[in-house]
C-alpha cells in the first residue's frame, strides 16, 4: 500500500496519526459539531473552524479576528473561524458549527 495515504484516529479531542503521534491544527478535520442559535450578545461556546448552513439565507457573523460581516444567500460549507453568529441580519437556518 502506498505510504502517501494519511489516516488518523480520533480519541476525544486528540487526533493521532498512523504512528500514534498527536496531531493538531486547523488542517485536520473537525472533531466536534453543535447546532448554532444566532444571538446578538453571546459568542459561541467554542470558536468554529467552519459553519454548515442547511437552509440558505443571509449569515451575519463576527469572526475570531473581530470582523463583523453579513454573507449573503449562503448555504453549505462556510470555511470561516466564527466567534459569534448574530441574530440580527441572519435569515439562514439549520446552522451547525464545527470545531
Amino acid at each position: 500500500m502506498p505510504s502517501s495515504t494519511f489516516s488518523a484516529l480520533s480519541i476525544g479531542a486528540v487526533v493521532l496519526d498512523e504512528a500514534g503521534t498527536p496531531v493538531s491544527g486547523l488542517d485536520i478535520p473537525a472533531a466536534f459539531a453543535g447546532t448554532v442559535t444566532p444571538d446578538d450578545d453571546t459568542d459561541l461556546a467554542v470558536a468554529s473552524r467552519a459553519l454548515y448552513v442547511g437552509t440558505a439565507g443571509d449569515l451575519a457573523i463576527t469572526t475570531v479576528g473581530g470582523s463583523t460581516v453579513t454573507l449573503k444567500q449562503v448555504s453549505g460549507w462556510v470555511p470561516v473561524r466564527v466567534a459569534r453568529v448574530l441574530a440580527t441580519g441572519t435569515t439562514a437556518t439549520n446552522i451547525v458549527a464545527l470545531w
